[in-house]
């Protein structure tokens, strides 16, 4: 039914091969044995590729329907195991490492031996951050990241457990005049192009901001959208300077991250629904036992 539905997709048995990595006679093959099996014509074949005949578009509705409804029986058959299994997904991508869940991982295992993690992976953009975070529980129970109060306007839907606060350091390319040093201070910083993310992002880093803009006005800012990858490397191409969190370090290997003698700082913690399912609270009341002692 798959060759089917492809080849009524592609409007073409070649194509359909192609997508299915599968050689054309071989999807001629089964579409000629499925009509010789149903009793029935499904295409029309014309020198234009290939048109469904009336049964042939009968067919295919019903047949994507029962496609899309065992892909959801499966999808509930798996939330329903992971519930049984006390199974953890966690949200990971380039930003939001999981070096968290390794230094809890021996303790946690005392307390909640039977929760299990599983990693789901999601790339960075904006969008996907906003879904992710208005649907925690759907695919992704639980996200590590940085995060503060005005993160929240997504009342209702989202939540945050602190692990511990991050300084707001400078991310500084290998190659810069500056990356041998250990601490940096704001003088330091002087004819420098720093990038920062846009304002609304964070509070505290608007804050950090208009500090910047109106007490170090020989510091020029240079704002982009949102953090991923590429506002790393055109860091290391550019040579220009950016502020992050020592929770990156490891991101970009020719980057490294320079604490700043300024005292901004954000939680760093656990991101997760506002009403976490039964295995999520577990891990949640274990995490918090284990910060408590």
């Amino acid at each position: 039914m798959i060759t089917f539905m492809k080849a009524a997709e592609e409007g073409s048995f070649s194509k359909a091969a192609e997508a299915l990595f599968i050689s054309a006679p071989a999807v001629i093959k089964q579409i000629n044995l499925l009509e010789a099996r149903l009793n029935v014509r499904l295409f029309e074949r014309t020198h234009r590729g290939l048109q469904l005949t009336k049964a042939g578009e009968s067919l295919y509705k019903d047949a994507a329907y029962l496609v899309q409804y065992s892909k959801e029986a499966v999808e509930r058959a798996r939330k329903a195991m992971q519930e049984t299994q006390q199974v953890i997904r966690i949200g990971i991508s380039v930003m939001t490492p999981t070096n968290f869940l390794l230094n809890l991982w021996p303790k946690l295992q005392e307390i909640s031996p039977d929760l299990q993690f599983q990693l789901v992976s999601f790339e960075n953009t904006p969008e996907n951050a906003r879904e992710i975070l208005t649907h925690l529980g759907a695919n992704i129970d639980v996200v590590a990241g940085v995060f503060d109060a005005s993160m929240f306007h997504l009342k209702g839907k989202c939540a945050g457990m602190e692990l511990r606060r991050e300084p707001f350091s400078m991310v500084v390319p290998l190659t810069h005049r500056l990356a041998g040093k250990e601490c940096l201070k704001l003088s330091n910083l002087a004819g420098e192009t720093v990038d920062i993310i846009q304002p609304g992002w964070s509070s505290v880093m608007d804050d950090l901001r208009q500090d910047l803009l109106v007490n170090h006005p020989d510091i020029t800012l240079r704002e982009f959208p949102f953090y991923n990858i590429d506002i790393f490397n055109r860091c290391v191409n550019e040579g220009t300077l950016m502020i992050g969190v020592p929770e990156w370090k490891d991101i970009h290997p020719l980057m490294r991250v320079i604490p700043v003698d300024w005292d901004y700082e954000i939680p760093f913690g656990i991101l997760h629904a506002t009403e976490p399912s039964t295995a999520v609270s577990r891990f949640l009341n274990a995490v918090q036992k284990i910060l408590s002692r």
